[in-house]
């Protein structure tokens, strides 16, 4: 590591999915949590991680519907606190039905639709108000219904001309596919969506092309996922491994500093489940790989369908 340093606030969001509901598939996250994971001990863990994210510098918060309470510990941590300067997103598509029950059948419910959209708004307001700078479509796949949904469109694009701008994430191995097609989407000749949140990590970087044409459309770019559900924190390959020790950091850092370090200019949304994991990542803003270090750290990527068929069978814990 090195003295230069990117500023947290302009480029790092902490997200809530792996705080706001109890299990999650992220690797390493079950002995960072509190014991029970009771919806009080969560919410108090919630806090924590705000409070630290604030006090370094951290100004943007991502949640969902569909991450368990994320949006009601957020209001309530907001509410106590007084921020006004607190960049808020979140995504509606998802509903959580895992009734927080770690050994839920079914944690959550997919549905890309004009009803679902007017509900789960509705309840995002309901919660957070106008804070929301940012409304998202969770998970948005080239086969999503969505992209023939004339009334949805129509909503998102209303949504977007009163003063809330809209995005959508995406997964899966046809990121870069879904991208391209959601910002070609436009009413009235106005694009319905101005940002986008993609996973991508050094295991995963195939949208990378696509994520870079956004940025020089002018869109909104941020990446999730940032280390790949915590596989390379918990099982970090030999290279990224080495790397990290000889800066003296976590693999973490480093996997995080790779998002950071690209062109396109992304927000990385990390998502720590304690403080301590919070301070780790933030080593990344302080990172400076060399050439040779990135170069190394490219032979990672997998092929995209092996990860996201890896990623399918992550269990949730």
């Amino acid at each position: 590591m090195t003295d230069t340093e990117i500023p947290v606030g302009d480029r790092i969001a902490v997200g809530l999915a792996a705080l706001g509901r109890p299990a999650y598939i992220n690797l390493g996250r079950a002995e960072a949590l509190p014991p029970g994971r009771e919806v009080e001990a969560m919410r108090a863990a919630t806090y924590d991680v705000l409070d630290d994210a604030y006090g370094a510098g951290v100004r943007w918060i991502d949640v969902a519907r569909s991450y368990g309470s994320s949006e009601e510990f957020l209001a309530g941590w907001l509410a106590d606190r007084g921020h006004a300067d607190v960049t808020v997103s979140s995504k509606w598509g998802y509903r959580y039905v895992g009734e927080w029950k770690l050994d839920a059948p079914v944690h959550e419910v997919k549905e890309h639709t004009a009803a679902r959209f007017a509900e789960q708004w509705a309840e995002t307001v309901g919660l957070l108000g106008k804070t929301v700078s940012l409304y998202q479509v969770h998970s948005l796949t080239v086969d999503s219904p969505l992209f023939t949904d004339d009334r949805l469109i129509g909503a998102l694009a209303e949504l977007a001309a009163g003063g809330v701008p809209v995005g959508f994430s995406t997964s899966g191995p046809a990121q870069a596919d879904a991208v391209r097609r959601a910002f070609e989407l436009e009413v009235d000749g106005t694009p319905v969506f101005s940002a986008v949140q993609s996973t991508w990590n050094l295991l995963e970087p195939s949208v990378g092309p696509a994520l870079a044409e956004a940025h020089a459309a002018g869109k909104r770019v941020l990446v999730k996922e940032t280390v790949a559900n915590g596989r390379l924190v918990v099982e970090p390959p030999s290279p990224l491994a080495r790397i990290a020790r000889e800066h003296g950091a976590g693999p973490d850092a480093v996997a995080i500093a790779a998002v950071l370090a690209q062109d396109w200019r992304p927000v990385a949304v990390i998502g720590p489940s304690s403080t301590g994991q919070l301070r780790e990542n933030l080593v990344a803003t302080k990172a400076n790989l060399t050439a040779d270090e990135f170069s190394e750290l490219a032979t990672l990527a997998e092929e995209p369908s092996a990860y996201w068929r890896h990623r399918s069978c992550l269990g949730w814990q």
